[in-house]
């Protein structure tokens, strides 16, 4: 078998030209399938060694091989995010007369753009890359520090971070509550880049066993300690707080259809008063109903019927946290040119108790970098929101009454790891509204989700999160789904809202682990790279 694994090894090794980019684009498309709703995380035992490979033999390359690296980086970034992020074409077919020329463009230009850090992270690692074992030490600090990048970068976008893929089983993802989602990354890279050891020289790597064998105890130590961290921490609830989350599963061309708003209300007001059962009573037995982002093609606070309507929905005691489109505070009769993507808490008489203006927007989405000379030359992104979406001031929680506070998020906000919760304001649980419409019936929305859950565990805070189509569910601060409805579906969702843990070490000591490890591991590499020649 070693024989066999050597043979493939050298050709991968050897390989350059198009039989190298073709190498490099079919293991980065296959490392996809790592990622929810696959999670077929073994997969990348077979291609995060190519990776390892592909760098040995760019060492034949011109200046120490680091262009050939980058190059190898790119080709298999491009697959791997292809293959992951295709459903962002979709957005572009929802007003196809508009942007479906785009498509194409969004679908490999996003790809290519988000490449660029994966050939960053093969550049770096082949920097400090040596002929032994440790060389995978150099890919996991590298490819941590490039994913860490992308992460930040032009507003940052971590989709798909390479750490996702040891958050399936749950007992795996436990370890984020420790490390966060950047320590998970270096650990992923170490144990799934282990095999590539296996066909080195023993006058190299003197017992070539050894990584993969330290690699299957870290999994095997990692789920362990998941599975008693959720056997000793079942999930409880707070008393009195009863969730009902309305997952109308409208179409875009209803949501942003102005003529279309009476029947959306009708909808979201009959919805919501569904009985679920011979005891159920509707919205009475809820204290908190919880409607999606950007759910009115209408400005709600200027539509004093729909205001009216809710107030007579809502029995004494009962709040609603919706998303809604806000307009700016501005004079009457001002027309609107720009506006804020909001969630508003309301009570029962119709009172708007409190608000939250989106913080970070979703560039090309709700709004274009360059706005001014973009809409010149004739642009407008997705949302056809003239001038953009308005950028909330900064991230809070918000008071409910008989509940805990809650620290609202909207729509992609959740994926951003560290960046959620404010340190001095710790809230009893997130609430995330999101409309992942967008992307119809694909791998996105389990994506989304999966995120979320992950954010939960980082955490120790329970997450509720209600999406237009789906996926909507209750996340209790372990990341165990406590009620669910599914992607496409029509429905109300009752559950009781999940108890908060003590603070995680995540959420007091952040990246620290992850930088920490990155920290070691360069510097180790940096004097060890002087001792042995590279390949």
């Amino acid at each position: 078998m070693r024989t066999t694994l050597r043979a493939i090894a050298s050709g991968i090794i050897l390989s350059w030209g198009w039989k190298r980019t073709l190498l490099a684009l079919i293991a980065g498309a296959l490392s996809a399938l790592a990622m929810a709703p696959f999670n077929a995380w073994p997969i990348l035992f077979l291609t995060i060694p190519v990776m390892v490979w592909l760098i040995d033999g760019a060492g034949a390359g011109r200046l120490g091989g680091i262009p050939a690296a980058a190059l190898s980086g790119w080709w298999f970034g491009f697959g791997y995010f292809v293959a992951g992020l295709y459903w962002v074409g979709y957005a572009f077919l929802v007003d196809a007369d508009t942007f479906a020329w785009l498509l194409p463009f969004a679908v490999m230009g996003l790809p290519a753009l988000l490449a660029l850090f994966m050939a960053f992270g093969f550049a770096l690692a082949r920097l400090i890359w040596t002929a032994d074992a440790f060389r995978i030490l150099s890919l996991a600090s590298a490819l941590t520090v490039s994913e860490w990048l992308r992460g930040h970068i032009l507003t940052g976008f971590p989709w798909n971070t390479l750490g996702y893929a040891l958050t399936e089983p749950l007992a795996l993802a436990q370890t984020a509550s420790l490390v966060g989602l950047w320590g998970l990354t270096f650990i992923a890279v170490c144990v799934f880049a282990s095999p590539a050891t296996l066909i080195d020289d023993r006058q190299i790597t003197r017992r070539p066993w050894l990584a993969i064998t330290l690699s299957l105890c870290v999994l095997a130590a990692m789920g362990v300690y998941g599975a008693a961290r959720l056997a000793s921490e079942p999930t409880q609830f707070v008393d009195k707080v009863k969730l009902r989350l309305m997952q109308p599963n409208l179409q875009q061309d209803v949501k942003f259809n102005y003529a279309a708003r009476r029947m959306v209300m009708e909808k979201y007001l009959s919805l919501s008063d569904r009985a679920t059962g011979p005891q159920s009573s509707g919205v009475r037995d809820a204290t908190i109903l919880i409607w999606p982002e950007s759910a009115f093609p209408f400005f709600l606070a200027r539509e004093a019927d729909a205001m009216a309507q809710i107030a007579g929905l809502l029995p004494q005691g009962t709040v609603l946290i919706t998303g809604a489109v806000r307009p700016p505070d501005q004079p009457a009769g001002t027309q609107v040119t720009r506006a804020y993507n909001s969630i508003y808490v309301i009570d029962h008489d119709g009172t708007i108790l409190s608000i939250y203006d989106k913080l970070h927007l979703v560039p090309f989405g709700e709004y274009l970098p360059f706005q001014s000379a973009m809409e010149k030359l004739g642009f407008v992104q997705i949302t056809k929101m003239r001038g953009g979406f308005i950028p909330g001031d900064r991230r809070r929680t918000m008071a409910l009454p008989n509940a805990p506070r809650v620290l609202p998020l909207i729509c992609y906000e959740a994926i951003f790891p560290g960046d959620i919760v404010p340190r001095d304001d710790r809230p009893g649980w997130i609430i995330n509204l999101t409309n992942d419409g967008w992307f119809g019936i694909s791998t996105g929305p389990y994506q989304h989700l999966q995120q979320a859950r992950v954010r939960a565990i980082e955490e120790g805070l329970p997450v509720v999160r209600a999406a237009n189509t789906g996926i909507s569910a209750v996340i209790d601060p372990l990341g165990r789904i406590v009620a669910r409805l599914d992607l496409g579906s029509e429905g109300v969702l009752d559950s009781a809202l999940p108890k908060p843990l003590q603070n995680t070490t995540f959420s007091r000591v952040q990246d620290a682990p992850a930088a920490i490890a990155v920290a070691i591991a360069f510097i180790f590499m940096t004097r060890r790279r002087a001792k042995p020649k590279a390949f």
